[in-house]
């Protein structure tokens, strides 16, 4: 059985959400964010009603990426609170999965850009606040 797409929490409303780590060599894969939060983020997306998070996570990185994932192996979940999303939602609770992945990337209607960038090119770009807390925790930045 999957999990709720929404739950309540004592700040409000909480959405489900999943994040890609995905590597190739010393460098990581992140999107230009098209739609709110903007800034640059690694793939990630809400869970849809039903589904598991790793299901989520193997969607979500075909949809931003046009990549397939081989396997995955969750890093860490936590609760942020007051980051807004596309939904207007400010709390969300983070499933996040290094990814092992095949084929190309490519970009989709929801991203300005992909690309593979090294933690010190990281660093100098507009990160989309979650992505700059996770990718702290982290240590790869």
């Amino acid at each position: 059985m999957g999990m709720p797409k929404i739950a309540y929490s004592p700040k409000g409303l909480v959405h489900f959400s999943v994040g890609a780590i995905i590597k190739k060599g010393e460098k990581y894969l992140l999107i230009d964010r098209a739609k709110i939060p903007e800034g640059f983020a690694c793939v990630a997306g809400h869970l849809e009603s039903g589904e598991t998070p790793e299901q989520a996570i193997i969607r979500e990185v075909k949809e931003e990426s046009g990549l397939e994932v081989r396997e995955c192996k969750l890093l860490f979940e936590e609760t942020f609170y007051g980051n807004v999303c596309s939904k207007g939602v400010q709390n969300h609770h983070w499933y996040v999965f290094e990814c092992n992945v095949k084929g190309e990337e490519k970009k989709n209607g929801e991203s300005k850009s992909i690309g593979w960038y090294s933690p010190e090119e990281i660093k100098q770009l507009k990160l989309e606040p979650s992505w700059d807390i996770i990718l702290k925790k982290l240590e790869i930045i």
